[in-house]
């Protein structure tokens, strides 16, 4: 891949690192360690103007309709700085503590609510999520609000549901490393809700086992039934 020219969008420059690198620049992928400072608000306003000419595009009058007159801006920011944010921004600290009470029974967080979008339609995606860890005398424990902002930084991507849950199974196994751990994740998708088959009921509810609660069957019912009831 040739090398951007100095004064070449701000998107070709952070692609042409990503490339050089070998690095994956999927939609449900974070970009932030190719991202130099200063070039998010770049971005932003790149992404702006582009979203400009999808406006016109589409036929609309932002010069005299004064409810779009705006949108290109808000839309940049949305995807930018909000919905995609955990594309762009670095993961959020996360302080670790030793498990020093050698806790090994069953911690379930949840219902956490999460936001996403499906990469298909860039369509929302609202829903929630249920951890269940089994720790160990060596596992990291983590405070409780940090499992909320882990989940908002891996779901604020556009993707599909199941590769999300994935996502964060395999976030939480690195950091707390724990013997056993299992998510489930109910939710809406706007782009049947709202587009094609216009279904209003459907939602779609996936999980993900590891260790103790794929081993163990007992567990992963505790799990289970503990969540239904919430």
């Amino acid at each position: 891949m040739k090398a951007p020219a100095p004064d070449a969008p701000v998107s070709e420059r952070i692609r042409y690192r990503l490339v050089s690198a070998g690095c994956r620049h999927h939609a449900n992928d974070n970009i932030a360690e190719h991202i130099l400072p200063g070039e998010l608000d770049d971005l932003q306003a790149e992404v702006q103007a582009r979203m400009q000419e999808v406006l016109k595009s589409l036929v609309i009058d932002t010069d005299s309709d004064h409810n779009t007159q705006d949108t290109a801006k808000r839309v940049a920011k949305m995807f930018v700085r909000e919905v995609f944010a955990g594309r762009y921004a670095k993961p959020p600290a996360v302080t670790e503590f030793p498990n020093v009470t050698r806790l090994n029974e069953l911690m379930i967080v949840g219902p956490i609510t999460v936001r996403s979008a499906c990469s298909h339609h860039l369509c929302p995606i609202m829903g929630k999520v249920w951890i269940g860890l089994l720790p160990n005398e060596h596992s990291n424990l983590i405070g409780l609000s940090k499992y909320a902002r882990l989940c908002d930084w891996i779901m604020s991507r556009p993707q599909i549901q199941e590769e999300a849950v994935t996502m964060l199974a395999n976030e939480l196994q690195e950091r707390v490393q724990p013997d056993g751990l299992a998510l489930v994740m109910e939710a809406d998708h706007f782009c049947m809700h709202w587009r094609g088959v216009k279904d209003t009921e459907s939602k779609m509810t996936n999980s993900v086992m590891r260790g103790a609660f794929l081993k163990d069957a007992n567990l992963r019912r505790e799990f289970l039934s503990l969540i239904s009831k919430g």
